[in-house]
C-alpha cells in the first residue's frame, strides 16, 4: 500500500463517519442554514429589497422572496459584473462561473468564498465514501483523469470567470496534482477533438485508474483508445478500477461504456451544476443520490405540474414525499435566492434523503397535454433494449405535428451501436413502454389521436457531427433528451442514417 492509500484509510473514515451523522439531522441542518443565509445576507441590495430583517421562519421567507429562474435575477447578475459589491451576497463574488443558458444566452453564476468549498468537498466526499465501502484505496496512487473544461479564466469585472470544471481544476488538493492528467497545458486547448487526441497521447501508456468526465465524452475518449490499440479499456489500462460520472443519466449510456471497458467497474454518480454541487452517490452499490443538506444550500420543492404557476406550492425537505417530481429550488452562499436551477427530481428515500434526477423542466413534450418526461423516454428506450441486448449511443425525441392527413406522432432520432433486427417490432416495444410509465401518452394513443412512436436512425457518429456543427462538442455540453419543438429535430435530419 502506498503513502497516499495508507494516509486516505482514517481520513476516509472520518468524513464517511460525518457523512452518516448528517444524514440524521438532515431536516435541523437544513433550518439553519436559512437561517444563517438570511443573516448573512440581511444587509446586501437583495436582503434590503426582500426586508430579510423581518425574515423570522420559512414562512416569511416564502412570502418575501419569490422563486425566479436567471432571466429574473439577470439584473442583480448585471450590477456585479459591473463592479458593485453586497449585490446578491456580501462583497463580490471570487469567481464566475460561465454556462450556456436555454433562455437567457450565457449565464454568469456568482461563486462566493463561502460556496466553493461546496463544489470542492462534494466529490472530495464521494469519493471517500466509496473507499469506505469498497476498501479499494489503491486507486489513489495510480492516475487519475478528469475530463473537463479548459482552466483558462477571463475577467468581467474583476472577477475571475470560466466554466466551472475549469475554476474546480485550479483547487484540485495538491496531493491529487501528481497523479492528475491530462496536463495543464492539454487541459487548456478549447477545441474539443484537439484536446482529446492530446488527452489520448498523454495517458495511452499511463496506469491510469481513476477515469471522471460526462459518460458521451468519457465514450469519445474510451473510443479513441481502442482504435488506435484494438484493444479494450482493460487491456490498456488494468489498473483501472473506478469511473465517476454526472451531467447526465448514466443508464442510456452504461452497457456501451462497460462494453468498451471489458470488464465491470465500479461506478459513482454525481449531481453537480454552476449553482452548486447538490447530491452524490455515497453508496455506489446502491441507486440513488444523497442529498447535500449540510454545505451552504438551503432546497426547496416545488411539484413539477405547478411550476409555470403564479403561486406554486413551496415545500421545504420535511414536506416532501417518495416518488413525487419536483422542480428543484435553491438558496444558496453565494447569493442564489429561491432559484429554480431547471432540474427536476424524485426521492426513491426519506431516511436518509436520496433522489434520482428525473429530467428538466424545459426538456419536454408536452405538444398533445402528455407531458412526457427524460426518466419516462429513457425508461421506455433501455427497458426495449436491454431485453433485445441493444446498445444505444445516443437519443433524443421530438413531436412530428401532421400539418395536413394523418396522425401526429413521437419522432425519436437514435443512434444504435448495434441496430435492432426488427425496427418496427422494436418500436412497439419503445412505445408500450412509454404508454406504461405515461398515462396520458397512452390515452392519446389509445384514443387513437396519435400515432405509435417513429424511430428515425441517426448514423454512427451522427449526434457527435451535430454538436460540432453547433459548436458545442466536449466539455459540458450535453444533447438534450426532449424537445417541444422541431428545432433540434430538423437539424437532426441532416445526420440520418
Amino acid at each position: 500500500m502506498s503513502i497516499k492509500s495508507f494516509l486516505a484509510k482514517p481520513f476516509a473514515s472520518f468524513i464517511y463517519n460525518q457523512i452518516r451523522k448528517g444524514t440524521k439531522t438532515a431536516i435541523a441542518d437544513q433550518q439553519t442554514i436559512l437561517k444563517n443565509l438570511i443573516a448573512h445576507a440581511r444587509h446586501t441590495a437583495f436582503g434590503k429589497e426582500h426586508g430579510f430583517n423581518d425574515i423570522t421562519s420559512y414562512e416569511d421567507y416564502k412570502k418575501a422572496v419569490p422563486v425566479r429562474d436567471y432571466e429574473q435575477l439577470k439584473h442583480y447578475i448585471e450590477r456585479i459584473k459591473k463592479g458593485e459589491r453586497d449585490i446578491l451576497w456580501k462583497g463580490k463574488p471570487i469567481y464566475f462561473a460561465k454556462t450556456s443558458g436555454t433562455t437567457s444566452g450565457v449565464k454568469y453564476i456568482p461563486i462566493s468564498k463561502e460556496s466553493i468549498s461546496n463544489h470542492i468537498n462534494t466529490a472530495r466526499n464521494a469519493l471517500l465514501c466509496y473507499m469506505v465501502i469498497s476498501g479499494n484505496y489503491s486507486f489513489v496512487s495510480g492516475k487519475l483523469i478528469f475530463l473537463s473544461g479548459s482552466p483558462v479564466l477571463d475577467e468581467i469585472g474583476g472577477i475571475p470567470t470560466g466554466r466551472l470544471s475549469g475554476i474546480v481544476n485550479h483547487h484540485v488538493p495538491g496531493y491529487l496534482r501528481t497523479n492528475q492528467l491530462p496536463s495543464y497545458n492539454t487541459n487548456c486547448i478549447e477545441e474539443w477533438e484537439t484536446k482529446l487526441e492530446r488527452i489520448v497521447e498523454e495517458t495511452i501508456h499511463q496506469d491510469m485508474t481513476l477515469i471522471s468526465g460526462i459518460p458521451p465524452w468519457v465514450q469519445m475518449y474510451f473510443d479513441r483508445l481502442t482504435e488506435k490499440t484494438g484493444k479494450k479499456i482493460k487491456d490498456i489500462f488494468p489498473n483501472f478500477s473506478v469511473m465517476v460520472q454526472g451531467g447526465v443519466n448514466f443508464e442510456p449510456y452504461k452497457a456501451k461504456l462497460l462494453d468498451s471497458i471489458g470488464k465491470p467497474i465500479d461506478t459513482i454518480e454525481l449531481f453537480p451544476a454552476s449553482e452548486g454541487f447538490f447530491a452524490f452517490q455515497d453508496n455506489y452499490k446502491e441507486p440513488g443520490l444523497l442529498l447535500n443538506t449540510n454545505s451552504g444550500i438551503f432546497f426547496e420543492f416545488i411539484p413539477a405540474a405547478e411550476v409555470f404557476n403564479d403561486n406554486p406550492t413551496r415545500l421545504s425537505l420535511e414536506d416532501v414525499k417518495v416518488g413525487e417530481n419536483y422542480a428543484l429550488i435553491i438558496s444558496n452562499n453565494a447569493g442564489l435566492w429561491a432559484y429554480n436551477i431547471g432540474d427536476t427530481i424524485k426521492f426513491i428515500s426519506t431516511s436518509p434523503y436520496k433522489l434520482i434526477v428525473s429530467g428538466r423542466i424545459k426538456h419536454f413534450i408536452s405538444a398533445f397535454g402528455e407531458h412526457v418526461i427524460a426518466e419516462e423516454v429513457e425508461y421506455a428506450l433501455l427497458k426495449a433494449a436491454n431485453e433485445e441486448s441493444i446498445k444505444i449511443v445516443e437519443f433524443t425525441v421530438a413531436p412530428f405535428i401532421s400539418p395536413t392527413k394523418g396522425k401526429s406522432y413521437h419522432e425519436w432520432f437514435v443512434e444504435f451501436e448495434n441496430s435492432p433486427a426488427d425496427l418496427l417490432s422494436f418500436s412497439k416495444k419503445v412505445d408500450q413502454n412509454l404508454r406504461s410509465r405515461n398515462v396520458y401518452y397512452d390515452d392519446l394513443i389509445a384514443g387513437n389521436i396519435l400515432e405509435q412512436l417513429k424511430i428515425s436512425i441517426v448514423r454512427k457518429n451522427g449526434f457527435i457531427e451535430y454538436m460540432k456543427s453547433i459548436g458545442k462538442l466536449g466539455g459540458q455540453n450535453k444533447v438534450p433528451r426532449l424537445s417541444n419543438d422541431r428545432k433540434l429535430a430538423d437539424e437532426l435530419g441532416r445526420f440520418i442514417a
